[in-house]
């Protein structure tokens, strides 16, 4: 076990070289030719400023290839990223030829004055320095000294208080929660330090954590809700009222976010008037609101940390300042925590892989969402054959019309997966082949009556989501309909579910899957793709991306996994990429 100083000096260095890799990658990008920068996705040029309003930036370009995602962090500017006069800001929506964007920070003058000729560029912000005082702090603080680095370190074990257990139980006996759920909330209820609850995909965990809040506020408890990203703490924020409405609940944090909260948000705390309450309230926020006037000095008695795979260790101790007891929901066998940059340095520090196997933690084991067929593999791939269907998840299939479509063989309810194989070569982070047979699929789909908003896509690639999503609109036409069919990336399905889910791999080359193994298919990447849908699955690709040993052999167990995958789900093969 290692010492204090030896914890706190290895999570500084992290923090350090991960700013320093960011920015070195950021600036050594900025510096390649803007051409370059747009065919590589890093970029976007010939924007032209449509609205401006409330800090809202609308955006109109003629081509997006960019690799942008909702949420990025970007820089627009007319040529210089780093010119003092560039806007920074937050990207909210993306099409193919639009874009809206949140004004961080800029003189909107410009924008007015002209309106044209404008690029955009990936950004970044430094939040180093607000790591680097969390671990100053957790150092120096009594709470820091006695509670958390002890609880990181092992050397300070949890204790569960047995009479608070037994009146958990009790308390929950009607609310409709399974056992395995009210098991979590008692333990986690009746912990006095650290709690993990591990809640694999569908498994009810955003019900629980709001019966656990309950509990907590009924106690006269101050419960923080936070994570990584705002819509984590929307999703859960958004749960608590309809567990019980009476509960006061808020967020703190800018009114740009909000766009899908349910609750009431403020700006800062004072705003909220909840620290004038004699009473337990729920507050949602990121740990980096903790350390801003926005919430500085507020104290609270719990804090939840929800997608907690996600969460690393400097960010969560940031969040655990806050409070003396901890309770970490997550899983895992998702997504890990990311960064563009340095991607290999920060999977290894989730907060809760970092915590598991010490016998504090639960785990959820009925899914509500996968079907018996669609269980089968992740249960006993990541979850030791103990995730299950619930009794009304398991006997559900696909419904379709009685009016026969030509790609009824792939749809068959009785197949819950299905392995598309389009035998084609090369391909790398597009397919045009792939989209075109993911519309004509999508279109079986609707002719069978299934909600649009019931399909959903998942790619690995933006450039294979642009694909089909121009392909959508060209082909439905309508925009009520395409609109709901959701074609994003893992990392944006996590959290969501549809009736029927496609996976198009877009990559049939070798050679480039054996170089992009550790992002496409990575373990995790895998479990949240498949788990996504209530009971078909099809997974669209070529069986070329892995032929022969012609990826590196530290990827043997990588594409050992998805053979596996594959080989779980019925095969069928279409030579020539389409229908005779």
């Amino acid at each position: 076990m290692s010492s204090t100083s030896d914890l706190l000096n290895r999570l500084k260095h992290f923090v350090q070289a991960e700013a320093d890799t960011q920015f070195a990658a950021l600036d050594k990008q900025w510096s390649r030719p803007l051409s370059e920068r747009v065919s590589k996705g890093w970029a976007i040029e010939g924007l032209s400023v449509e609205h401006f309003e409330k800090g809202l930036i609308r955006l109109r370009c003629d081509t997006n290839d960019s690799r942008f995602r909702e949420g990025d962090l970007l820089v627009l500017h007319r040529g210089n990223p780093q010119d003092p006069n560039a806007l920074h800001v937050e990207l909210q929506y993306d099409a193919e030829t639009e874009l809206e964007v949140s004004l961080i920070n800029g003189n909107h003058f410009f924008l007015e004055v002209n309106p044209d000729g404008w690029i955009i560029d990936q950004d970044w912000f430094d939040s180093s320095p607000f790591y680097l005082d969390a671990l100053n702090t957790v150092a120096d603080s009594l709470r820091g000294r006695s509670i958390i680095l002890p609880l990181l370190q092992g050397s300070l074990t949890p204790k569960l208080d047995y009479a608070r257990y037994e009146r958990a139980l009790q308390e929950l006996a009607d609310t409709g929660l399974n056992d395995s759920q009210i098991e979590a909330v008692a333990q986690a209820y009746a912990s006095d330090l650290l709690h993990l609850i591990q809640g694999p995909p569908g498994t009810g965990k955003t019900l629980m954590l709001a019966h656990l809040a309950k509990l907590l506020v009924d106690d006269g408890q101050r419960v923080l809700v936070t994570a990584l990203t705002h819509r984590a703490i929307h999703n859960a924020l958004n749960k608590i009222p309809k567990v019980d409405d009476s509960l006061p609940v808020c967020k703190i944090g800018e009114s740009r976010h909000i766009s899908d909260l349910d609750v009431p948000n403020f700006e800062n705390f004072d705003q909220s008037h909840f620290g004038d309450l004699s009473s337990g309230y729920i507050v949602g926020a990121t740990p980096f609101s903790l350390q801003t006037q926005r919430l500085s000095n507020v104290e609270f008695d719990v804090v939840l940390f929800d997608e907690a795979s996600q969460v690393t260790l400097p960010l969560a101790i940031m969040g655990m300042l806050a409070a003396n007891k901890y309770i970490f929901i997550g899983d895992e066998y998702q997504l890990p925590p990311i960064s563009i940059f340095s991607e290999k340095q920060a999977k290894q520090t989730s907060i809760f892989a970092y915590l598991a196997g010490r016998g504090n933690e639960t785990m959820l084991n009925i899914t509500y969402r996968l079907n018996n067929g669609l269980v089968d593999w992740p249960s006993r791939t990541f979850y030791n054959n103990l995730l299950k269907s619930s009794e009304d998840a398991s006997k559900r299939h696909l419904q379709l019309s009685k009016q026969p479509t030509r790609w009824d063989f792939v749809l068959d309810p009785a197949s819950s997966s299905v392995f598309l194989d389009l035998c084609h070569r090369n391909t790398t982070v597009r397919s045009r082949r792939e989209a075109e047979i993911v519309i004509e699929l999508i279109g079986a789909l609707l002719e069978h009556e299934i909600p649009p908003e019931e399909i959903g896509v998942v790619v690995p690639y933006r450039a294979q989501s642009r694909l089909i999503r121009s392909l959508l609109r060209r082909t439905i036409g309508e925009e009520t309909i395409w609109s709901k069919i959701v074609v994003d990336t893992v990392e944006r399905m996590q959290g969501q579910e549809r009736e029927v889910v496609l996976v198009s791999f877009a990559t049939a080359s070798p050679a480039f899957a054996s170089q992009m193994a550790d992002f496409l298919f990575q373990p995790q990447r895998l479990n949240v793709a498949v788990t996504r849908p209530r009971t078909k699955l099809i997974l669209i690709g070529s069986h070329h991306m892995l032929d022969g040993d012609q990826y590196d052999e530290e990827h043997t167990d990588t594409f050992a996994l998805l053979k596996d995958l594959i080989n779980s789900c019925q095969q069928i093969s279409l030579p020539d990429g389409s229908l005779v």
